[in-house]
């Protein structure tokens, strides 16, 4: 489906309340809220439909992000609504991703964390509430500054815990309760027929 500028607006929007609502709502990322409330989170829509595509478009930003001033973007969110929607093409794809970082020679200034609407951890059954710590309403790449993660890790005391306490928020909220954040893709529009 090509991204027209409503669907695009469509993406942003319901990427922006994932984020506000679940990842920084729930305190998933303590470092999230204080970049969100800056303006320092870049959305960016790629209109890729292969891997190719998709590849060129994360070069492109990978390179952006490396040049933009942290004051004016900290962080990027690529968000993919058209390609690698099967959660084990994500996961496959992730591996070209490390490549790609190493091939540009990013290793140690950028790195990328992973979200997808049927995200598993390798050790979960799929139905497990803590699987949804790392879903978002698109298959979406975070490309981060690890300079700014280590310093927003060293300020904050308990940063090794990150991932044992957002299991304990989502087991407490339940699936009902992460439902109830509304925080989905929305449906896409019914065709008249």
């Amino acid at each position: 489906m090509p991204i027209t500028e409503t669907r695009h607006a469509e993406i942003v929007a319901a990427t922006r309340k994932w984020l506000e609502r679940a990842v920084i709502g729930l305190n998933l990322c303590p470092f999230a809220k204080a970049v969100h409330v800056k303006g320092q989170v870049r959305y960016v829509v790629s209109a890729a439909q292969d891997e190719d595509a998709l590849l060129d478009d994360l070069e492109r930003e990978l390179g952006f992000l490396r040049d933009a001033a942290p004051e004016d973007v900290e962080t990027t969110l690529l968000v993919l609504p058209d390609v690698l929607t099967a959660f084990a093409d994500f996961a496959d794809f992730l591996d070209l991703v490390e490549v790609v970082l190493r091939t540009q020679g990013l290793v140690g200034i950028l790195q990328v964390a992973s979200f997808h609407p049927d995200y598993v951890f390798a050790d979960a059954e799929p139905d497990d509430v803590a699987n949804h710590t790392n879903r978002a309403p698109y298959p979406t790449l975070h490309l981060l500054r690890e300079a700014s993660l280590a310093r927003a890790t060293a300020a904050f005391p308990d940063a090794a815990d990150i991932y044992e306490r957002n299991i304990e928020t989502l087991n407490e909220l339940g699936l009902e309760g992460w439902r109830a954040l509304d925080v989905d893709a929305p449906a896409p529009p019914k065709s008249s027929a």
